[in-house]
């Protein structure tokens, strides 16, 4: 089983050797979000900062929970040394059996040690860190988990979406319009000019976070699916000013309601694609009505950029399976499906049982049937392992026909990722663009015998005699 909060997991990352605890003061002020990245670009463990500039002692900032598969593992109790391609069909098989959230009582509920209400509010108690030179402020929100509900289904959604601090009451942010929690804000409430209750939740467990960051169907329960990869109920409390309920055993809570009538300033930020693609933009504006928190709460903090990051990590995990769910439900030959961190959520890579042009676009029409962040699909027979980087790099050099194996498709507007960088900014605006598959799969209709070239690897060219002998005495050759 998984962790049931931010500090059991941080508890077992000591023992993991996995977390650092940096005990001399840091300034929130861009030094916490740049020593957190540089340690990203390393491939180096989680920090825990414990003094911060400005702030009461017990006041930290948790930053790079998921920022490498070995931490993913951890997450999910498995053993830090899973291979990737196990965590991906662990996840897979865990999130196939969701478990529907506990609901308990306040006076259980860890978040509700401390509550402020109305003229108590005040964001600048909580160490919002400046993440980057050049943001547009202080961003309480980025490794975050965001509530909200359609209010005619019933509906309630996780995600996780940048929240900056305007001033001591307000947050703006910048929820895409396709995403789910900008279509219930657009689609239900601005049309009735009411504003939207929403929770901005802050040190969660690991695994509500990573369901949070995922790309997960409409009308399905983020809190059962986290349930089902923890293995156990999340324990959910409601909130002190609206009906949402979110994780109890969280470090920080902000309620708020989104205004349907105003909007304030809102960035720039350092995305996660790895580059700062927009400026100052007019965001959804948040009225804040009250904040609970843990005593000596810990904000989370993800320093977006160049990969590997706790987005590029973990975030395609879900992603990358939803879309193979998408496929099978069209029939197509699919076997497995993965993104690399260093896609940062744009570049797919597709393993399928039959290949060929026909299937290529198959998974083209089925990936863009909706909203498509992905803009480059490599397409490889079954015998190249996904998970291996360097099989995929030489499936695409010797498989894929510079003429006959590349599709390029336009991406209708409004479909495509408003934060892609090689996009121009009128793309971005109109969320347009395009999408290629490589197709690195051999054509169907070669005979394998007389066409289809063999492949020159110890598993594939040498008998099954001499592959045995060799196994048998590999230690006597002195390997």
């Amino acid at each position: 089983m998984g962790y049931k909060d931010l500090r059991e997991f941080i508890q077992i990352l000591e023992k993991t050797g996995d977390v650092v605890h940096v005990k001399k003061e840091v300034d929130w002020d861009e030094e916490a979000g740049a020593i957190n990245r540089r340690v990203y670009e390393m491939g180096g463990p989680a920090l825990l900062f414990e003094r911060i500039k400005d702030y009461p002692k017990g006041y930290r900032i948790f930053a790079g929970s998921l920022g490498t598969y070995r931490r993913v593992a951890i997450a999910m109790g498995l053993p830090p040394d899973t291979t990737v391609k196990e965590i991906f069909a662990e996840y897979e098989r865990r999130s196939e059996k969701p478990i529907k959230p506990a609901i308990i009582n306040k006076d259980k509920a860890p978040c509700k040690e401390n509550i402020l209400l109305g003229e108590e509010v005040d964001l600048h108690i909580l160490p919002a860190p400046m993440v980057h030179t050049g943001d547009g402020g202080r961003y309480i929100g980025t490794w975050d988990l965001v509530v909200c509900k359609d209010p005619d289904t019933g509906w309630t959604n996780w995600g996780m979406y940048r929240f900056m601090v305007y001033n001591r009451r307000y947050l703006t942010g910048f929820p895409r319009l396709n995403s789910h929690m900008g279509m219930i804000l657009h689609q239900k409430y601005m049309p009735k000019k009411e504003p939207m209750p929403m929770a901005l939740v802050i040190g969660a467990d690991p695994i509500s976070h990573l369901i949070a960051s995922a790309s997960l169907r409409k009308e399905v329960s983020e809190a059962e699916v986290a349930g089902g990869l923890l293995q156990e109920p999340i324990e959910l409390v409601r909130c002190e000013t609206n009906d949402l309920l979110v994780p109890a055993r969280a470090e920080i809570v902000i309620e708020g309601e989104v205004l349907p009538d105003k909007t304030g300033q809102e960035g720039p930020f350092g995305e996660f694609p790895g580059y700062r693609t927009e400026g100052i933009r007019m965001g959804v504006t948040c009225r804040v009505k009250a904040i609970t928190f843990r005593n000596s709460p810990i904000l989370t903090l993800i320093s977006l950029g160049v990969p590997p990051d706790d987005n590029s990590v973990a975030t395609p995990i879900a992603s990358a399976l939803a879309v193979k769910k998408v496929l099978q439900r069209h029939d197509i030959p699919v076997v497995d499906v993965y993104s690399p961190p260093h896609a940062v959520l744009h570049t797919l890579i597709v393993s399928v049982s039959r290949g060929g042009r026909e299937v290529a676009n198959q998974i083209l029409d089925a990936i863009t049937l909706r909203r498509s962040d992905w803009n480059k699909v490599f397409i490889v027979d079954d015998d190249i392992d996904i998970f291996d980087l360097g099989q995929v790099l030489h499936a695409f050099s010797v498989k894929c026909h510079p003429l006959n194996g590349v599709i390029i498709r336009k991406i209708e507007p409004g479909k495509a990722h408003a934060l892609t960088p090689c996009y121009t900014s009128e793309e971005r605006r109109t969320m347009s663009g395009g999408i290629v598959a490589l197709d690195c799969t051999w054509p169907p209709e070669w005979p394998k015998e007389t066409h289809v070239p063999t492949k020159n690897s110890f598993h594939d060219i040498y008998s099954q005699e001499i592959k045995e002998k060799v196994l048998k005495n590999w230690k006597d050759y002195g390997l």
